[in-house]
C-alpha cells in the first residue's frame, strides 16, 4: 500500500499525505492508557521490572533515530479541567471523562509514517497492560 494511501487509510488529510509523499519523517504522539488502580496495586518489584522494560524501548527508540521525548503524568486525583464559558473561567477537580483506563504517560516519536509509529507502539510494553493511541502531530509550520 503506497503511503499516501496508508495516511487516507487512517483518516488524515493532505496536509499529511504531501508530508508523506515528500519521504520527510513526522513526530507521533503515542499516548499510554492504562487502569490506575491496577496499577497502583502492583507490587514494588514487578513495577521495577515493567520500569525497565519501558527504559529499554526508549533506548531502543534512541538508536534507531526515533526518539524525540517521554513523560509519565501526574495521577487523575491530581488533574483539573478548565473550561472558559462567557468569559467566566470553570475549573473542575479530577480527569475530563470517567473511563476505565486513563491518560499515564506518553512518548513522541520520530517516524516515516503512520505504520511505522503503529509497529513502534505495538513495540512498546505499556501496549501489554494497557493501549497506546497513535496519533500524528501536526507541524504547523511558520504560521
Amino acid at each position: 500500500m503506497s503511503k499516501s494511501a496508508t495516511a487516507a487509510r487512517h483518516g488524515y488529510g493532505e496536509q499529511v499525505r504531501r508530508t508523506n509523499t515528500e519521504g520527510n519523517e513526522m513526530n507521533y504522539m503515542l499516548m499510554l492508557y492504562a487502569d490506575e488502580v491496577a496499577g497502583s496495586n502492583i507490587p514494588p518489584e514487578d513495577m521495577k521490572g515493567f520500569m525497565d522494560q519501558l527504559h529499554a524501548y526508549r533506548e531502543a527508540l534512541r538508536k534507531a533515530n526515533a526518539f524525540v521525548a517521554t513523560a509519565p503524568l501526574a495521577r487523575t486525583n491530581t488533574a483539573c479541567t478548565v473550561h472558559v464559558d462567557r468569559g467566566e473561567m470553570k475549573v473542575q477537580d479530577g480527569p475530563y471523562a470517567e473511563t476505565r483506563e486513563q491518560l499515564g504517560g506518553y512518548y513522541i516519536i520520530r517516524a516515516e509514517n503512520m505504520d511505522e509509529a503503529i509497529k513502534w507502539a505495538a513495540r512498546c510494553p505499556a501496549a501489554t497492560w494497557g493501549t497506546i493511541e497513535v496519533r500524528q502531530i501536526i507541524d504547523l509550520g511558520d504560521e
